[in-house]
């Protein structure tokens, strides 16, 4: 009788598009146990550009997997055998973008349903920015301009997420004004060098490639604002440390 592993999936902080030390990559693959995992990149948020698929093969062609990119705006697999090609993957990893965009191409072509068959059979679903939006209930999003909540997510991971919450200028502030007036639910605050994998629903590791970097859960204060809790992380090995004090 076979195993089907716990449904899981991974907020990413960073990765291959915008760090160079291949931590949260590592990282990643280590949570397969395939010996030669399939590795699938969805740049859709992107508009599946050229460049970010190519950023994905120079970070993953070197390692011990199976890399491959499936474009959407120019599809060349019917309904059969893009259910049949994503299914095989032991991850499925979604690039950065518009979360609304993405979400909207996805469910056009039943790309959103075949991703939750892929979650409840053990394939390992991530991203990073709108790649990590797109699995909960709702997301804090610069997708029509200006930031707010969508509430439109596909609800893989109860709750709310929010990415770059210490890069991107505003990002703390709305956020949790958000959550604090029910627009968006309580959720997650993911800092860019962190990252968490949940299991079921449940984070069940947080990791982080900066000493500076961490993950967040936000709630309502049930006095009209919001109140954050920092959660540990564990900082991944071969990351820089902060300089002895002189």
């Amino acid at each position: 009788m076979s195993v089907v592993a716990e449904p899981r999936l991974a907020l990413l902080g960073g990765g291959f598009s915008t760090d160079d030390d291949g931590l949260l990559d590592d990282w990643l693959l280590g949570h397969v146990r395939a010996p030669r995992p399939k590795v699938c990149f969805l740049p859709t948020a992107s508009g599946d550009a050229p460049a970010y698929a190519e950023q994905f093969h120079a970070a993953y062609d070197a390692r011990a997997c199976e890399p491959s990119v499936l474009p959407l705006f120019r599809r060349d697999r019917d309904d059969a055998a893009l259910r049949a090609f994503l299914l095989a993957q032991d991850v499925i990893y979604v690039g950065g973008g518009n979360t609304a965009n993405l979400l909207a191409v996805w469910r056009v072509h039943g790309v959103d349903r075949i991703l939750r068959a892929a979650y409840e059979r053990g394939t390992l679903l991530c991203g990073i920015s709108a790649g990590a939006n797109c699995w909960a209930e709702g997301s804090h999003t610069d997708s029509f301009g200006p930031l707010t909540h969508l509430s439109d997510g596909l609800g893989l991971l109860p709750g709310s997420v929010c990415p770059h919450y210490d890069s991107e200028p505003g990002r703390r502030p709305s956020y949790r004004e958000a959550v604090a007036s029910g627009a968006l639910p309580p959720g997650w605050a993911v800092e860019d060098g962190a990252a968490a994998v949940f299991t079921d629903g449940r984070l069940t590791e947080a990791v982080t490639r900066t000493p500076q970097a961490g993950l967040h859960r936000v709630e309502p204060d049930g006095d009209g604002g919001a109140v954050e809790q920092a959660h540990p992380c564990r900082l991944l090995d071969g990351a820089r440390r902060p300089a002895p004090p002189v």
